[in-house]
Parts: C-alpha cells; sequence; structure tokens
C-alpha cells in the first residue's frame, strides 16, 4: 500500500505538467495569431501610410500628407501585391483565406488604380484582409448608389468624390441637402471613427479637398451658373413648365420658328415676347405654313412662364451662358477639382434643378469630343436624388436621357445615380449602370417588398440570401458588385464602407464665401449681361409695324377726307346748279305771268274800250 502511494503522487504529477505544458502550448498558439493579426494589420497600415492611394483606392499625386504611391506588378496568380494595392494583406494571409471571402478577394484584385470603397464583412465582422473596390477605367461605365433614407448614400458619395479627386479626376455633385460643401473642410477625428477605420484597414487621416461652389443663377453662394434659353431647348423645358404633349410641340415649333429667324432667346421674357407675337395679328401668317400656334395653347405656356419666373427661376437663364468645359479642372498638384452645385435654395422646386442639372451632362456629350476608354474618366457626375428627374418625364425626355448615358461613355464621362431605389431609375437607363453600391433597402409595404425582391434579384448569384441581408444592413454598409477591367462583374460584397476624410457636416457659411471670393471663375459669371436679343428685336419690329400701321391709317384717312370733301365739293355743285336752275324756272314762270297778266289787262281794256267805243255795259 505504501509503494503504491508514491507511484500515485508521481503519476498526478506528471499529469499537472502535461496539463501545464498544453494550456502553455494553446496560450502560445493563440499568442502566436494573434500576432500573425496584428502583423498583417500594421503591414497594411504601413503601406497605406506610403500612398494616398489606402484612402482613394488609386494613384494620386503627391500630398503633404505622404509620398506617391508606387505600383509594381501583379505576382504569378495574377494577385496584385502590396506595392500595387496598398491595402491588400500579405501574401501568408491571404493564403489563409478561404470560401467566399477568398472569391470576394480574387474578384476584386485588379492591375490598373482602384478606387477603394471598403472591407468585406463576414458574420457581422469586417475582414481587413479582403479590399472592395472600383477599378477606376471602369467608372465611364457608370453606376448606381441607392438605399433608403439614413443609411448613409450621401456619404458614400462622399468618399468616393473624395478618392476620385485624389487621383485626379474633376468631379461634379449635386449637393441639394448642402452636406457635401463639408469636402472643402478637414474632417474631426474621434475615438469611434478611428476604431472604425481601422477595423476595415484604412489608414484615415482628416484631409480637405479643392472645392469649387456653383449656385443656380446666383441664388445662394456660389459661383452663379446660367444658360440661355436656347441653349436648354425645347424638351427639358417642356419638362420643368410641366406641359403635356401638344403643349410641348407647340413649344417646339415656337424655337424652331425663332431659330430659323436668327432669334436669340436668351432669357424668359424673351420667350414670351416671341409667344405674344406668333399670336399676334402681325405674327399669325408666321406660323400658318406649319400648323399655326393656338391662342389657348400660348395662353397655357406663358401661363407656366409666368408661374416659373414667379418662383425666381427666371435668374438661371441669362448671360453669360456657363461653359460646360470649366468642370473639368485640376490643381496645380494634379487633384481633380470638386464642382460642388448648392441647391438649398430651390429644393422646393426639384424639377427645376434636375432638369437643369441634367442640362450640364447634355451640354457635356455635345460640347466633348470622343476619348473612348481611358485608364480614369475625365470626369465623374454624381446625380443626387435622381428620382427627381425621372419623375413625370414624357417618353422623349427619357429617350434622351437613355440616349445621353449611354454615348456619353466614349466622351470619358461617368455618371452615378444616387437616389433610394433602383426602381427609382427607368429600365433602359438601369441597364446602363454597371457598378451598384446598394444600401439598405425597407419593405414596410407589399410595394416596398416587390421592389426589394426586384432589386435582389438584379445582382449576380452570391452565397447571400440577398432579399434578408438587404433589409439587415447598417448604417455603412452596402452590398457591392462593380464591372472588373474586361467588363465582367465582380462578386457580390457585403461591404463596410470608408469614413470620409472631409468633414461630414456642411462647411461653415464664412468657409464657402472664401471659396467664392477666390474662385477664377467669379469674374466671369458674377455679373448678368443684357445683351440684345429676341425681346429688343420683336419689339422694334413691333414697334415698326405699329408705325407703318399708323402711318397707312392716316394715309387712308388723309384719302377718306379728301373723298369727302370732293363729295361735299360735288353735292355743293350740284346745289348750287339746282338752285340756279330753280331760280331761271321762276323767272321765266314770272315772265310768262307778266306778259299773261299783261295781255290779260291788255284784253279787259280793250274790251272795256271796245265796250266803251261800242256802248256795251261793264258787268
Amino acid at each position: 500500500m505504501g509503494d503504491k502511494q508514491p507511484d500515485l503522487a508521481a503519476l498526478e504529477a506528471a499529469a499537472a505538467q502535461a496539463e501545464a505544458e498544453a494550456a502553455e502550448a494553446a496560450a502560445a498558439a493563440a499568442a502566436a495569431k494573434a500576432a500573425a493579426a496584428r502583423a498583417a494589420l500594421e503591414a497594411a497600415q504601413a503601406a497605406s501610410a506610403s500612398g494616398q492611394s489606402a484612402d482613394d483606392g488609386a494613384s494620386s499625386p503627391p500630398q503633404a500628407s505622404g509620398p506617391p504611391d508606387t505600383s509594381g506588378t501583379p505576382d504569378a496568380a495574377g494577385t496584385p501585391t502590396a506595392s500595387d494595392s496598398p491595402e491588400a494583406p500579405q501574401d501568408a494571409v491571404v493564403g489563409e483565406l478561404t470560401g467566399w471571402a477568398r472569391t470576394v478577394h480574387e474578384g476584386y484584385s485588379f492591375s490598373g488604380e482602384v478606387l477603394r470603397l471598403g472591407a468585406l464583412v463576414e458574420d457581422g465582422t469586417a475582414n481587413a484582409a479582403v479590399q472592395v473596390g472600383l477599378p477606376l477605367a471602369m467608372m465611364n461605365r457608370h453606376g448606381l448608389v441607392a438605399g433608403a433614407t439614413g443609411t448613409g448614400k450621401t456619404k458614400t458619395l462622399q468618399v468616393m468624390t473624395e478618392a476620385l479627386s485624389d487621383a485626379g479626376v474633376p468631379v461634379f455633385v449635386a449637393d441639394i441637402k448642402g452636406d457635401l460643401s463639408g469636402l472643402a473642410v478637414e474632417g474631426p477625428s474621434n475615438d469611434k471613427l478611428l476604431e472604425r477605420t481601422r477595423s476595415i484597414g484604412q489608414d484615415w487621416q482628416p484631409r480637405a479637398f479643392p472645392v469649387e461652389v456653383f449656385s443656380l443663377g446666383g441664388m445662394g453662394t456660389g459661383v452663379p451658373i446660367r444658360t440661355t434659353v436656347t441653349d436648354f431647348g425645347p424638351l427639358l423645358l417642356a419638362k420643368v413648365l410641366g406641359l403635356n404633349a401638344t403643349q410641348e410641340s407647340s413649344l417646339g415649333l415656337i424655337f424652331h420658328w425663332a431659330d430659323s429667324q436668327g432669334l436669340a432667346l436668351l432669357d424668359l421674357k424673351d420667350l414670351r415676347s416671341t409667344i405674344a407675337f406668333l399670336v399676334s395679328d402681325e405674327g399669325k401668317a408666321e406660323l400658318k405654313g406649319i400648323g399655326g400656334l393656338s391662342a389657348a395653347t400660348a395662353g397655357v405656356i406663358l401661363r407656366e412662364i409666368v408661374a416659373l419666373e414667379a418662383q425666381g427661376a427666371d435668374v438661371f437663364f441669362g448671360e453669360p451662358a456657363f461653359a460646360t468645359a470649366e468642370l473639368i479642372r485640376t490643381t496645380s498638384d494634379g487633384r481633380g477639382v470638386v464642382s460642388v452645385l448648392e441647391l438649398p435654395a430651390v429644393q422646393d422646386r426639384p424639377a427645376l434643378f434636375s432638369t437643369f442639372v441634367m442640362w450640364l451632362l447634355a451640354d457635356l456629350f455635345s460640347e466633348l469630343p470622343e476619348v473612348g476608354d481611358q485608364p480614369k474618366p475625365r470626369l465623374v457626375f454624381f446625380f443626387d436624388e435622381a428620382h427627381l428627374l425621372f419623375h413625370g418625364a414624357s417618353k422623349d425626355f427619357l429617350t434622351q436621357v437613355t440616349q445621353t448615358v449611354r454615348l456619353i461613355r466614349s466622351k470619358g464621362v461617368g455618371v452615378f445615380f444616387v437616389t433610394q431605389s433602383p426602381k427609382d431609375v427607368p429600365a433602359d437607363v438601369l441597364a446602363q449602370l454597371g457598378n451598384r453600391v446598394q444600401h439598405a433597402l425597407r419593405a414596410f409595404t407589399p410595394d416596398d417588398a416587390k421592389a426589394l425582391r426586384a432589386a435582389a434579384r438584379t445582382f449576380p448569384t452570391s452565397d447571400y440570401d440577398l432579399e434578408r441581408l438587404l433589409q439587415e444592413l447598417g448604417t455603412g454598409e452596402a452590398v457591392t458588385t462593380v464591372l472588373t477591367e474586361k467588363g465582367r462583374p465582380t462578386p457580390v460584397a457585403w461591404t463596410r464602407l470608408r469614413a470620409p476624410r472631409s468633414s461630414m457636416d456642411p462647411a461653415p457659411a464664412g468657409v464657402l464665401d472664401q471659396v467664392v471670393a477666390a474662385s477664377p471663375l467669379a469674374p466671369r459669371y458674377a455679373e448678368t449681361v443684357d445683351n440684345e436679343s429676341a425681346h429688343e428685336l420683336l419689339a422694334e419690329r413691333m414697334a415698326t409695324a405699329e408705325r407703318e400701321r399708323a402711318a397707312a391709317e392716316a394715309e387712308a384717312q388723309r384719302l377718306e377726307e379728301e373723298a369727302a370733301a370732293a363729295k361735299a365739293a360735288e353735292k355743293e355743285a350740284a346745289r348750287k346748279a339746282r338752285e340756279k336752275q330753280k331760280s331761271s324756272r321762276r323767272t321765266s314762270s314770272a315772265s310768262k305771268g307778266m306778259e299773261s297778266l299783261l295781255r290779260s289787262v291788255g284784253t279787259q281794256l280793250g274790251r272795256e274800250i271796245t265796250r266803251t267805243v261800242f256802248g256795251t255795259r261793264r258787268r
């Protein structure tokens, strides 16, 4: 019994030692794993700090915050190395990726410049080793940023704008609520923000961007953007005025006549004068051969123009007309200028500003030369609240929008529509949008559920239950798919998006005033010019016609008076002739009476004398 107890004690000691060694080995393994993870993250952040492409996803010009990015070559497997993709994970970490994470990583590995969007989310946790981005070369294939209110669409737009500016690409954004003016101001830092950015592998540094602030016709703060009525055209103007098909065709007829007469329609008073002339007595004959303009239709158009002027829209039309080529500018250090169209002053007139912005796009299409596919776009155009553009649009208008979006790609311009739901964009336009960043959608009604189902079916096949995922996405998260450099859609990726480096709040009024005061465009566009146009020319024409009419009436009156005088003289002569004739007849009658009297008296006297002589008795 005594011999067995020492053996038992030895066994217990050996077991305890083995257990301690196992615990130590497990702790060592856990520490090694944690160290590897930290090393991967630190390597990514260090690589990111070596160039701005960690934040903008593209090689950018040298900046004060760090040296320019250098580009390497893909490895034998085609996966970009850390040198050409600063936030790509180390090869050892990449080798550990499995399943959908590896599929996404391989699908978003591009050889050219990349606009970084965020990191893949797995089971609710961001995986900084798998970065999601968009090739700059494919930005002219257009895109859609969609999602319910409050899901982070505007911030996604801001992140994309910052990255494009750093990549040397000019950007135009329509700022309806005034939020995007914060691009001109560095963003504030806080612990929550830094924790989020570290989790997605973003080396966040506050930064302001080169901003040019515009306003529609000077309403609000910004360099005024104006255009002439002629340049705006009848199709877009008919949409602003809310005209039906018949009235729209009549408006087109008015523009056609003005063009054929060389009459410049610069502002709304020119258009009003033209319509008034065409329904006047002088102008009715002008359109007789091509259908004419009914007074009723002219009255409707005139009333709508007056209503538009009452909203202050008359300041949008006039000279100097804005040259859309001014939007394509870069700074001396190579960054793209961000043109922000401030619209808070007109947000209660959505049809007006949305159509005006559409004019900018149409004008760019007509003015820019063909350039084909480029390593990066010439300009990217973000159309926020895009549903306002298509609400109540005519068939001809939709056709024009579709054609413009389809063809402007070859001009090196990318167009991104930002709206609440994909169904807000017509199918023909939606078919042209190859890059998709879909934020959360809500399904509170049967129509919402139908729209959600339709949106989920438009994505490529994936491991996700998209109908469920699209309802569960958090703020700042999105389901992403873009076009690869070969034009194929990338795998669907649940993405936690990057944070803007500029301010997420509107810029202070003083900052915007300084931006406008320093603008090289202000001297050219600040003051309105009123040149001779249709209003003055038609007024002169009508004044000339009035003078000619007055002269003709005076001549006719003179001739009439002369004729009346001649007739009166003729009557007087006839009267005198009649009086003379009557006088002559009276004289003749008197002479005959006297002769008769004398004869009678003579006869009587003769009788009396005779009777006296012969002795007869007087009776």
